[in-house]
């Protein structure tokens, strides 16, 4: 078994497009999931709902969409993506779930499930950071039940091992945070005859000019402003 997990697309539906296309070069991948945060912060928020819809990826909530969808954003960057999702975008958000089970073949019950969660297991804002001690982070996890857990929300890419839970970071598709533009999406193997998971993250190079280029003529508020953010790469401020 293969499994796919993308998060934190923000509507730049062009490195979408690239991240599908690079999956779709890997042979016998069963399901594709995207972990949250689809459509706020890029130029294209609809033409990447339409993406993700067309190509039949399973989906789940972050906390922009939780936000758009209780329309506590007022900014104008906010109010200009619940214009171009509609109501109807807006309903489709509305209706994803918080989390993502996957139960291998021949797993043991939970204990070696793949759970695909935006930010953690508990709610789509607290971060599994990784520079976060082992304590932070077990406390973040609880009593949550899984071999692997698989999320995006800081686009930082990273894997790390916390009382024999996998932790995998996937980053972002849209707008990387980790000084590294390519965006990134996690490959997730089962193995039945171990019965484990192997994890792995994938790098796939940023269509940034055609993506610039999108912006500027999109009409999104402020968007040299995104712009110069998104090739940052990082938290950091210039």
């Amino acid at each position: 078994m293969k499994i796919a997990v993308m998060s934190d697309i923000h509507g730049f539906s062009l490195a979408l497009e690239r991240v599908l296309d690079d999956i779709g070069r890997e042979p016998d991948i069963d399901r594709i999931i995207a972990a949250g945060d689809l459509c706020e912060g890029g130029p294209d928020p609809r033409g990447a709902l339409r993406l993700l819809t067309e190509h039949r990826i399973e989906l789940i909530r972050g906390n922009t969409d939780r936000d758009l969808v209780d329309r506590v954003r007022t900014s104008k960057g906010a109010t200009w993506v619940s214009e171009q999702l509609g109501d109807e975008g807006l309903e489709h958000l509305a209706a994803l779930p918080f989390d993502l089970r996957v139960a291998p073949p021949g797993g043991r019950d939970r204990v070696d499930d793949l759970l695909v969660v935006h930010a953690n297991p508990f709610d789509e804002d607290q971060q599994l950071h990784p520079s976060a001690s082992d304590e932070e982070i077990r406390d973040l996890l609880g009593d949550t039940r899984a071999a692997v857990v698989a999320f995006g929300h800081i686009h930082i890419a990273y894997q790390r091992v916390i009382e024999n839970i996998q932790l995998i970071d996937v980053s972002a598709v849209g707008n990387p945070k980790d000084e590294d533009l390519r965006s990134k999406w996690g490959l997730c193997r089962w193995n039945e005859d171990a019965r484990s998971w192997t994890t792995e993250l994938r790098y796939v190079p940023y269509p940034l000019e055609e993506t610039l280029a999108q912006m500027e003529a999109s009409g999104m508020p402020n968007w040299s402003r995104a712009a110069a953010k998104l090739q940052r790469a990082s938290y950091a401020e210039p």
